[in-house]
């Protein structure tokens, strides 16, 4: 079982990381592909402390495991994170409708115009993407002409309307995203 699949199951609560200043705090939602996942609390502990009960609730088989994979710094803090899995990503199913109706395309069309209010980049990067699957954020980048970070920004917006997924390596076009190109490109469809 994956951490991922141990969140959503429930058997997964925890997780250790070394961290040089704190990356997360309670409240703190977090969009996984397992989930939408919440950060109860964090505190630091010093890494000796770690049971292998608590190895267990964090995925991994013992506490001599979990300080086995600790990165970062070995002088910086280690963070206990207890977790809760509020439910499944909504872009989940979103990211699946295979069929558009007029309403979700003209909905879609205008958060797309939206965001190239002042630039115009949604359209050319979906179809980059739905043309490339799996090529990674800095190839895209290279193809498009632009900075790889401000990119995979503009890529989460896209997979926040449902229009495009992640992989482990890369992205691909989601089958909602493929059927508004679909529907963008219809040469029979009134304008």
């Amino acid at each position: 079982m994956t951490v991922l699949e141990g969140l959503e199951a429930g058997t997964i609560d925890l997780a250790f990381r070394r961290w040089s200043k704190q990356n997360v705090h309670p409240g703190d939602v977090m969009r996984l592909e397992a989930g939408v996942i919440e950060v109860d609390s964090v505190e630091v502990v010093d890494p000796a402390t770690i049971t292998d009960a608590d190895a267990r609730r964090s995925g991994a088989e013992s506490a001599n495991a979990v300080r086995g994979i600790l990165r970062g710094p070995a002088d910086a803090p280690v963070y206990r994170v207890r977790l809760r899995y509020l439910g499944p990503d909504p872009r989940r199913a979103l990211s699946a409708e295979a069929e558009l109706s007029e309403k979700d395309f003209e909905a879609i069309g205008k958060r797309l115009s939206k965001m190239d209010k002042h630039r115009s980049w949604t359209h050319e990067t979906l179809r980059l993407i739905n043309d490339n699957p799996g090529r990674r954020a800095q190839e895209l980048a290279d193809l498009l002409g632009r900075e790889k970070e401000p990119l995979k920004v503009d890529i989460r917006k896209l997979k926040g309307l449902g229009l495009t997924l992640s992989l482990e390596v890369g992205y691909r076009i989601s089958p909602r995203g493929a059927a508004y190109l679909r529907l963008t490109e219809d040469p029979g469809r009134k304008r």
